[in-house]
């Protein structure tokens, strides 16, 4: 390997992360001791030993071996193992751009939740708010009849049924249902979009009205807003107990976690966050409660990650509510920093850890129930949910 090529590995080795940092706007002191001769420039002495074994490999391989960009993403992911976290992650470009696109949490289809409350029942219909079901009439506990003209039968399951409704953006379905209240069917057509998951649904349930339902799908800055508006909602409606639902819901913002904690809680610790610039830092509840008092479920699963698991760990410590799962919760109790790179590379770097207010370390142990349900196959086929409906079952004690 010539003098050159050896030289600019090294660069691209040593340099590549703290460019990236810098351009950022952090570590910057880091990168002028690179410059200046600094901590990382001396470093580089310890990679003789590298170049001196990579010199053998080069005059006897028999095979190709990989270009500068391959060694220098090899190097940085081989660093990155030693770290032993999972989180602390190098993402090439590729792969970044497609993480980037799957952020946007967009999928085709109608916009609309299909259940079988009862084994061998109806199949019905949920429609997500701001979404083709709802804008083409469908109505909250609409019965499906039939789809494109096929019958639904109580022997086709749920899965099968949402494959008929499934098709390209752009093209229509027409849905046969039945409102609530009502005898005669209609024929609804709806043309297939792209769905936006809304952050927050709520609705009334109607194996028992005394029960409000509010789906949280994940945290963003509206998510604070949006549950105390569902609240709102809901109470107005009736409701005397409350299920939050955060199955499947993968986190998002802190502050809006802590803020969704504050609306059940009164004063005192949400979390605990440690990092290596802050120390310990707690974050609390206010003295402004929405339903510090009302009966309330939170409902997990392997998917409840990262936000979600501080509110539930919150819930869960402070005694406010029962955590009824299947299994413990995911255990992404960490921060990671994301630092693009400058083709199009990136690095996810674990900056801090959270910990619930009894100092439980929710990092890679995640939250275990109070109450756990067993799913079956056979629940999933027909569209039951064991869980909410245990969890109904708690509230009526």
């Amino acid at each position: 390997m010539s003098d050159k090529v050896r030289n600019v590995l090294a660069v691209l080795l040593l340099i590549m992360l703290a460019v990236s940092a810098f351009t950022a706007g952090y570590f910057t002191n880091d990168f002028v001791e690179l410059r200046f001769g600094g901590t990382l420039v001396r470093d580089q002495q310890e990679f003789d030993v590298f170049w001196e074994a990579w010199d053998r490999i080069d005059s006897v391989f028999l095979g190709e071996l990989p270009t500068a960009k391959q060694m220098t993403y090899g190097a940085i992911q081989g660093a990155i193992a030693l770290l032993d976290d999972p989180y602390t992650v190098f993402v090439e470009p590729v792969a970044r751009q497609q993480e980037i696109q799957s952020l946007q949490g967009t999928f085709g289809g109608i916009g609309a939740f299909l259940s079988r409350p009862e084994e061998n029942g109806e199949i019905i219909l949920e429609p997500m708010p701001g979404n083709p079901a709802e804008a083409a009439g469908i109505l909250s506990q609409d019965a499906l009849l039939a789809v494109d003209g096929v019958e639904i039968t109580a022997v086709m399951t749920v899965a099968e049924v949402a494959e008929l409704i499934k098709g390209e953006i752009g093209t229509a379905v027409t849905l046969t249902v039945r409102h609530p209240d009502e005898t005669e069917s209609v024929d609804i057509e709806i043309v297939r979009d792209r769905i936006l998951d809304p952050s927050v649904s709520f609705r009334l349930l109607a194996q028992d009205e005394t029960v409000g339902y509010i789906r949280l799908s994940r945290f963003s800055g509206e998510s604070s807003k949006e549950v105390a508006e569902a609240i709102a909602a809901l109470l107005e409606q009736g409701a005397e107990k409350l299920v939050l639902d955060m199955r499947h819901n993968g986190g998002g913002l802190l502050d809006a976690a802590v803020d969704v904690t504050d609306h059940f809680l009164t004063n005192g610790p949400v979390l605990y966050q440690q990092s290596q610039d802050e120390g310990e830092r707690v974050y609390e509840a206010t003295d402004e409660t929405l339903l510090p008092d009302m009966p309330l479920v939170v409902l997990v699963d392997g998917g409840t990650a990262s936000a979600a698991e501080i509110v539930a760990g919150a819930l869960q410590d402070r005694e406010r509510a029962i955590l009824i799962g299947d299994h413990a919760t995911f255990g992404k109790g960490s921060v990671q920093l994301v630092f693009d790179l400058s083709d199009g590379s990136s690095v996810h770097v674990t900056s801090a850890r959270w910990f619930t207010p009894d100092r439980h370390q929710i990092d890679q142990q995640g939250l275990q129930p109070d109450i756990v349900v067993e799913i079956t196959q056979e629940a999933i086929d027909n569209g039951r949910d064991d869980v909410l409906e245990r969890a109904i079952e708690e509230l009526g004690k």
